[in-house]
């Protein structure tokens, strides 16, 4: 028989992309974001007139609260939630916030192109890969979630100073991209070998197709940019990053809630 409903991951999801859109439409319409410096210009969408510079860009950010409303559903149910994840209380509810705020942060690059949405865009990419290289490790350490909540904190922090490095890198162009993408990558190594170390398991093929759609989205991330795409067309190579990003961020938790095991349960804090 099903466990009673707990609304209340659903409920603070709902809030958080009520508040976060409905901020991110005043700020567009009154300016509060800034002048249009071209931030994400390098994104092809030609900038339109009116308050939405880059609409397909601006717009396909809402797969991300989608994605996050979603989350927030499924970790309203107790049975959906796995062994691992009930032992770290509100993180379910957490991720899900932190996946609805991808949209309306990264929306508030490409409405404005000012340099405060570009700021508000990299912040909010730093906490959702802070958020899974910090989960993998806590977990790969047996550790609890105080441990967590350190580590996440301190991955976000050491962002923000890495992304105040403003020379080119190839590929990837800014050093806040390069550490993104860097703690994508300790996830997945650490994922993997939880995986092998058992006996607590997840279902590895929600891993394997959140990885695809990293991957996929970040190849038409790099061709959308190099001339394979149309400044003045709705279908923008980069709105396709966003769906596929929001589609990888909850497939990510999917992978979270299906770990069962008896070593899901982390050892207290040494003192």
């Amino acid at each position: 028989m099903p466990t009673a409903r707990d609304r209340r991951p659903l409920v603070a999801t709902l809030a958080t992309a009520i508040l976060a859109i409905g901020l991110l439409a005043l700020a567009v319409r009154f300016g509060w974001l800034g002048a249009d410096v071209g931030r994400g210009a390098n994104f092809c969408e030609a900038a339109r007139d009116g308050w939405v510079r880059q609409p397909a860009n601006a717009f396909s950010n809402l797969g991300f609260a989608v994605g996050g409303l979603a989350i927030g559903w499924r970790a309203s149910r107790p049975e959906h939630l796995g062994d691992t994840l009930p032992q770290f209380p509100g993180l379910a509810t957490g991720y899900a916030c932190v996946v609805v705020l991808l949209g309306p942060a990264s929306a508030a690059m490409h409405a404005t192109q000012s340099s405060l949405g570009g700021l508000l865009d990299m912040t909010s990419m730093y906490l959702v890969a802070s958020f899974a290289a910090a989960y993998a490790v806590t977990r790969w350490r047996r550790r609890d979630p105080v441990f967590f909540w350190q580590v996440f904190l301190l991955l976000v922090a050491a962002c923000e100073l890495v992304g105040l490095w403003d020379g080119a890198i190839p590929v990837v162009h800014f050093a806040g991209n390069l550490a993104f993408g860097l703690l994508l990558v300790v996830a997945v190594v650490v994922e993997t070998r939880l995986w092998r170390r058992g006996p607590a398991r997840s279902d590895l093929r929600y891993g394997v197709a959140a990885l695809a759609s990293m991957l996929v989205a970040f190849a038409i991330w790099n061709l959308s940019q190099r001339g394979w795409c149309d400044p003045d067309s709705l279908v923008q190579g980069h709105a396709v990053w966003h769906l596929l990003g929001a589609l990888a961020a909850y497939l990510l938790f999917r992978l979270y809630a299906s770990e069962r095991g008896e070593t899901a349960t982390p050892l207290p804090p040494t003192r």
